[in-house]
């Protein structure tokens, strides 16, 4: 059964395995929306607003596509061009909301349902602190054999930390959306088996609680400017690694294409 719109609180863990170990863990709050249903949702609170300014709000400008566009449109439209026929029941938005103005999602999950509510693909929307964004398909042409878990491997297509490389595979595990939601993303050396130890991994792990105005007051009390703290815990923890001298890796856009001039032969 597919929980109704809501929050999922918890935690994040980050795990970092080579060259250097590290690793931290803090707790957040992500909004769980019926894509279909925003605005409706958004409105149940004093507290929170659909495509205008409030303590928490939902704006269309911070996910994929055009945002004049119905959001189901846009996901329809980056399937079809990535060659996924999407099912034909509800999608669910796992994400982070605007908080006093500001969102920063390093990454959100569409969970997409067929008509019969059974859970059929997940779309990963991942954002870097560059700017820029992708969308990882996680589908049956990539999925892994793993009872009880929806596991996929895909390769990384876009530089999203300065301290890893672009020569990896992520593997996602996903339970599925109840009570409780844990996603896992695991970064691995490309020619690696799906059974090689990973080098990095992040977990959500997650509640399931109704979007309540006193649910929504108690999580933005805890968390009063939740994306802002993401930002802030992003580059705190770059900070540390960079002191570990763990290597730093150009973003491609920035690598300079050799010479040709300077390999001539004298």
């Amino acid at each position: 059964m597919i929980p109704e719109p809501g929050l999922y609180t918890g935690t994040l863990r980050h795990r970092r395995f080579s060259p250097s170990a590290h690793g931290f863990t803090y707790g957040l709050f992500m909004a769980w929306l019926d894509i279909d249903r925003i605005p409706e949702i958004m409105g149940r609170s004093r507290l929170t607003s659909y495509n205008r300014f409030n303590w928490a709000s939902f704006d269309e400008r911070d996910h994929l596509g055009d945002p004049q566009l119905p959001l189901r449109e846009r996901v329809t439209r980056d399937a079809r061009a990535n060659g996924v026929e999407l099912p034909d029941g509800p999608i669910y938005l796992l994400t982070h909301l605007r908080y006093l103005g500001y969102c920063f999602n390093p990454i959100s999950f569409y969970f997409c349902y067929d008509r019969h509510g059974a859970l059929a693909i997940v779309l990963a929307e991942v954002n870097s602190t560059f700017g820029e964004q992708r969308n990882y398909w996680l589908t049956s042409k990539n999925r892994l054999p793993s009872p009880g878990t929806f596991r996929y491997r895909c390769a990384k297509t876009m530089h999203v930390s300065p301290f890893m490389d672009m020569d990896l595979d992520y593997e996602f595990a996903l339970s599925e959306p109840g009570a409780t939601l844990v996603a896992h993303m695991a970064t691995h050396e490309r020619a690696a088996s799906p059974s090689a130890p990973s080098r990095f991994d992040a977990t959500l792990t997650l509640a399931h609680q109704a979007w309540t105005s006193r649910g929504i007051r108690a999580a933005l009390l805890r968390h009063p400017w939740m994306t802002a703290r993401v930002i802030v815990a992003i580059h705190w923890q770059a900070l540390r690694l960079y002191l570990k001298r763990v290597p730093v890796f150009t973003h491609p856009a920035r690598v300079r294409p050799p010479d040709p001039e300077a390999t001539k032969p004298s």
